[in-house]
Order: structure tokens, then sequence, then C-alpha cells
């Protein structure tokens, strides 16, 4: 809405430079979530009597957890989509796409909180309605997305390290675009284990993505080895956002946590992960930089085939962050060791841009 405003006053250029608004969107985001969240915490406090249900099959140091509220999910997106409309260039359609998964993907996760909350039960919403939402949503996302996506390159799948290799998957692109989205969401929720790792981990994500996107967007695109995407640089204001709003709720999330991300935030960003990644053309890069999102989403599929197959568990607990609790780690010290992979990970995918 700023943007529209600055133009219509014909004010100068470097009000509504992209650099400029990304880090307004950055840091009113984070002002925001640091001024409401205690407010928030209180209201959900006073409407979920006993909080997030714990697992009484996890480890026996969560069980301090319980009555914890959850939801806090919505503390991100709300400042997210805040700066979102206050700082992006609205006429982009691609952050109207960010909007609808970030709602959308939101409100799934919402109801699957609430059901949880008042029948104080883990097992909410069941898996094939919240499949079919996701599915839904991300076929309507990428359909318009490659609407709005160069014909040249509108169904092609890039592979990092490789400026001039890329596969043109034709129609079976979409399908795959798919798959990214509702999986990134998908592994995103499996991570949301412990205090502070998803936040962490998405801080470093969308980090990434948002310099990408900015370097996509911009004349800056032709020193790297990626595809130039018009229109991608407002995407990055979209990024910029959403780490705000995570970096903000990481100070309520930190350990011991006085709130947690629930369904309501991790299904809606890690879709919006997904979607980010389809915008820039770098959906293998993805897996790389979230690396450990697919670790921990083919943690929970090799525990289930294996005890299918076997009736023995292949880890101790799944996901893999609980293994890692079982096998002594603290609980802090499980977080600050992936955030630390995270951020190798990042260095790696950033290495895609720069090597031929």
């Amino acid at each position: 809405m700023l943007y529209f405003l600055f133009d219509f006053l014909s004010l100068p250029d470097a009000f509504n430079a992209v650099c400029w608004r990304i880090c307004a969107a950055f840091f009113l985001a984070v002002v925001v979530s640091l001024c409401c969240g205690s407010k928030l915490i209180e209201i959900l406090h006073h409407h979920q009597a006993h909080g997030q249900p714990i697992r009484e099959d996890g480890p026996q140091s969560h069980l301090a957890k319980k009555g914890t509220p959850t939801m806090g999910g919505l503390l991100i997106l709300g400042t997210s989509i805040l700066s979102i409309l206050l700082f992006a260039n609205l006429k982009n359609p691609l952050v109207w796409i960010c909007i609808l998964v970030l709602l959308v993907y939101g409100f799934v996760g919402f109801v699957d909180d609430y059901v949880k909350v008042t029948k104080e039960t883990s097992n909410a919403m069941s898996a094939k309605m919240k499949l079919f939402l996701q599915f839904t949503t991300a076929l309507v996302a990428v359909c318009v997305t490659s609407y709005f996506t160069p014909e040249e390159t509108r169904y092609t799948l890039s592979i990092p390290y490789f400026k001039s290799l890329a596969l043109n998957l034709c129609y079976f692109y979409i399908p795959l675009a798919m798959i990214v989205i509702v999986g990134a969401s998908n592994a995103v929720n499996l991570s949301d284990g412990l205090d502070g790792l998803a936040g962490g981990l998405l801080v470093v994500a969308f980090t990434f993505f948002m310099i990408l996107a900015y370097i996509c967007g911009g004349n800056l695109a032709q020193y790297f080895y990626i595809t130039p995407i018009v229109g991608a640089s407002e995407v990055a204001v979209v990024c910029a956002a959403v780490i705000g709003g995570c970096v903000g709720f990481l100070w309520f999330n930190a350990p011991p946590a006085k709130v947690f991300m629930g369904d309501t935030g991790s299904l809606a960003l890690g879709a919006l992960l997904g979607t980010v990644a389809i915008m820039v053309k770098q959906e293998i890069l993805l897996a790389i930089v979230g690396g450990i999102f697919v670790v921990e989403a083919l943690s929970v599929m090799i525990q289930v085939f294996w005890y299918k197959r076997t009736g023995k568990r292949f880890f101790k607990m799944a996901p893999i962050h609980h293994h890692f609790e079982q096998l002594g780690w603290k609980e802090t010290t499980v977080v600050l060791r992936f955030w630390i992979v995270a951020l190798l990970l990042a260095v790696c995918g950033s290495l895609a841009l720069i090597v031929k």
C-alpha cells in the first residue's frame, strides 16, 4: 500500500527501492511481533486450557511443556501479511499468490490446531482432508505462477551448479511443483518439534531465497548462474516480511518456549517456502538448502516403512530430532546443531549461484 502512496505522491525512487522495502518489511514484522507477542500468548492461554497435547510416547523431558499454548503461527502470519501489504508492490501477481498460500495453508493448520486443543488429542483433521486442501491450493498456486512465468522457462526444471542445464518437463512440471509445495509444507510441519527448531531453520531458508529472489528479479542475475525472473524482486520483500515474523516469534519460542508455532504456522510457512522456490525456478536447490527439512520427512517415512516390514524401529524415535534426544543430546544441543547444519547447507546452496 505504501508503494502506491509513494508513487502517487511522486516521491523519489529511493522510497520505492526494493532494498529499502525489504528492510522496512523485515523490521516492521519484528517490531510488531515483539509488541503483540505477549498479548497473543495471553489470549491463547485463555482459550487453551491445557495447551497443545504432548505425545505420551515422546521424550519424557517434553512432559514439562504440557500447558504451553499452540497456534503461535498466527503471530508470524499476521505480522508477515501486514508487512507484505504495506511494503510489497501489490500490482505483482506473485505477491498475491504468496498471500493466498499463507492464508489457505494457515487456515488448514489453524483448524487442525483448534481441533487438537479443544478435543485434547494429537489426531485432528484427517490426513485425506488435509492433503486434498493442500494439493488443491498448490494446483492453483502453480498454475497461476506458471501463467506469469516466461514461456521459455515456464515448465523447466533448473539443475543447480549448471547454468545451461535445465529439463523441460512440459505439463509434467505442474504435478512436480505441486509435490514441492505440499512436501515442503509437511516437512516443515514435521520439523516443528523442539523449541526454536523450525523457526530458526525457516529464517535460514527464507534468507537464502530472499537473496536469490532479489538477484533473479534485478540486473544482478546476469552475473550469476541463475535464471532471470521478471518481478521476482517483490518475492524478496515477501521473504523479508516472513523472516521478520519468524525472528519476532523466536523471541517467545526460545527455550523454554512460551508458545508453539503449531500447524497454523508450520504448514503455511513450509508451503510458502516451496512456492517461492517455484517462483525463482530453483526447486532442486530447495532440497539442498532445506536439507534438514528433507531429512526430517525422510526419517518419518523410513521409520514407518521399516516398522511395517520388520516390526522394529529404524530410529529410536521419529522425526529424527527426537532420535538425537533419545541418544542423550539436550534439546538445545539438537536445535543449535541443526541450525549450524542449515547454515552450512545454505552456503553449499550459494555455490550453485557462482559455480558452473
